[in-house]
Parts: structure tokens; C-alpha cells; sequence
């Protein structure tokens, strides 16, 4: 049985009445050892939400509960925040002129001091920086900085991690490292992960959950399979997979019947095959992604993408037949 952890009821918040900011009337529910990524462009209410979760934000109206209790705003307590919560942002609040094992160790009281090496230790290989030990935090890169960051924040039994966009500044070859790494240490010490992310990948990759926001607005809350394949919103569609969005005229012209306003599909949805339903396209551009290729196809003056996995099969002013195996209708 799922044991909730996290309820946020009807939370609202507004910076400026004269136009959309902040979040809007958001209410959902976090299990204990979740990890829940919110998903929006910047913009969208991300970082708000996350704030007013941690208790740094007051609502204008509604709750933030935790373990049947409501988070305190920042009105209601000396030291703004919650104690059993802890929140990496994007400048990590890291003691520059420190070694790294002593911003990690800062956290812990002195009541036990061997204790304290030991967790402060274990905690530094649980991340992969032990071999940084002695190492300042100016002599690391951001990668390593965010590392850090994380460990200072899981150290003192912390409950619930929140992530202000944590990859932000890794290189794209740490991230999947630091993502499994996440993901691994969230099921190791059931904590609850909540992150926050205008890249999608993030969301796929990581979480158990997807919430979409948009202007406030939450689009939806599902798995993140189900919000990939079943987006109830062309946003949703746009922010996750870059899907191919064309209006009614549009798609008749490609032989798609449909009554509503627009469609979208994801490039991979299209079949690069000789079928009974399979229309006569244009290579107009090839875009070389490594192990694949994105095509750019054009008919009747409409272009769309499409994936090819067989690297340089087919090329710039080729005619090839494709066929749109599946459509969402808007």
C-alpha cells in the first residue's frame, strides 16, 4: 500500500495579477519513495510550486501537508524551510572555501564524532566523490559541485530531496551518471525526489511520476509512459517529444482524416515503408544524429519528421513512401 508523504491541496499563488505567474489552483499527492518530476518551460511555475513545498514561499491560498502536517511558510518560523526536507538549487549553497568533506560534515552535530565520519563517508561513496575528499569546492567542476550539493543534502536523514533544476549545469555526459545515480539512491534509502526541469529527458529518464505545467496550469499527472504516449495537451506533446503538430487542411493533405483542429505525432511514429496506406514523400533535409537520422519529408507542401535508423539509407532529394501509423487528435 502507497503511503502518502506529500499533499498539496488547491495551492495558489500569484506574483502579478496582470498576467499569468506562479501556480493556479494545483492540487496532487506524493508517495513515500517517489521520485515525481515536474515538467514545464520556464516559466511555467516550476520553481514556485517547489518553493512553497519546501516552506520558502507562502501561498496566497491553499496547503502544502507533510506527513499529515502543514508546511509553515516563511512568516510562520525563524529559519524558513522544513527539517525533514532538503533543497538543491542551481547555486548548490556550497561553502566555497571548504574541502569537501567538510561541507558534507557541516551537517552532521559533533554528539558523535566517529558516527559522523562514518555517514559523512558513506554518503560521499554513495555519489562517486570520495576520491574528492581533500579537494576544495573551487577546484571542481559543476558536475562535481552538484554531487557535493546532493550529498550535503542527503546526509542528515533527510525525508524528501527537492531539485531546482538539477542538471543544469552538468555536461551532457555526467548527466545519465548522476540521473541513475538519483534514481539508485532514492530506492536504496527510500527518499522521496521531487526535481524540477524544463528538459523532458529528465522526467523520462528519472521519475515514477510526471506533472506538466504550463502557465501555472497543471496539464497533467500520470506515468511517464502514459504521458508520453497519451499527452491530453499539444504542449505536452511539443515539451516531450518535439512532436510533429499540423492543423486539420494540413493533415487531409497527407491522406490523415480527421475532425479536429489540429494533430501531433512523434517522428518515430512514422513508418518509412511501402504499405497499402503509405504516401509518396520528398527527402528534404537529412540530419545526422548518430546512430540515426532525422529526415525532414515534404508532400503537398507539407513537411514533417521522421526517423531513420538505418544511418544514410536514404538521401537529400530521394522520393520514399511513409506512412503516419498513429495520430493524436486535438
Amino acid at each position: 500500500m502507497n503511503e502518502e508523504i506529500i499533499a498539496v491541496k488547491q495551492l495558489h499563488k500569484q506574483y502579478q495579477e496582470s498576467q499569468a505567474s506562479g501556480v493556479n489552483n494545483i492540487s496532487f499527492a506524493i508517495n513515500k519513495g517517489e521520485i515525481v518530476a515536474i515538467i514545464g518551460e520556464s516559466g511555467s511555475g516550476k520553481s514556485t510550486l517547489l518553493k512553497c513545498m519546501y516552506g520558502l514561499l507562502k501561498p496566497d491560498s491553499g496547503e502544502v501537508v507533510f506527513n499529515g502536517k502543514r508546511v509553515k511558510g516563511p512568516d510562520e518560523q525563524l529559519i524558513p524551510g522544513h527539517a525533514e526536507m532538503k533543497m538543491v538549487t542551481q547555486d548548490f549553497s556550497l561553502n566555497i572555501y571548504a574541502k569537501v568533506y567538510d561541507n558534507i560534515a557541516a551537517m552532521l552535530p559533533n554528539t558523535n564524532v566517529a558516527a559522523k565520519e562514518a555517514k559523512t563517508l558513506q554518503m560521499m561513496e554513495h555519489l562517486h566523490i570520495s576520491h574528492l575528499k581533500n579537494k576544495k569546492i573551487t577546484e571542481l567542476s559543476g558536475g562535481e559541485q552538484q554531487r557535493v550539493a546532493i550529498a550535503k543534502a542527503l546526509v542528515s536523514d533527510t525525508q524528501v530531496l527537492l531539485l531546482d533544476e538539477p542538471f543544469s549545469q552538468v555536461d551532457s555526459l555526467l548527466k545519465n551518471q548522476l540521473r541513475a545515480d538519483i534514481k539508485r539512491l532514492a530506492k536504496e534509502m527510500g527518499i522521496t525526489v521531487v526535481l524540477v526541469s524544463h528538459d523532458p529527458t529528465d522526467g523520462l529518464f528519472l521519475a515514477d511520476r510526471l506533472l506538466i505545467l504550463r502557465q501555472g496550469e497543471l496539464l497533467q499527472n500520470d506515468s511517464p509512459e502514459q504521458v508520453y504516449q497519451h499527452p491530453t495537451a499539444l504542449y505536452t506533446a511539443r515539451i516531450l517529444g518535439n512532436a510533429v503538430i499540423l492543423n486539420r487542411e494540413e493533415a487531409l493533405q497527407l491522406g490523415l482524416k480527421t475532425d479536429k483542429a489540429q494533430i501531433a505525432f512523434y517522428p518515430e511514429w512514422v513508418e518509412l515503408k511501402n504499405t497499402w496506406n503509405s504516401r509518396r514523400f520528398e527527402v528534404k533535409e537529412v540530419y545526422y544524429k548518430g546512430f540515426f537520422d532525422e529526415l525532414l519529408l515534404e508532400r503537398n507542401g507539407v513537411q514533417i519528421r521522421a526517423l531513420q535508423l538505418n544511418s544514410g539509407e536514404h538521401q537529400k532529394n530521394d522520393h520514399i513512401q511513409a506512412n503516419i501509423g498513429r495520430f493524436l487528435e486535438f
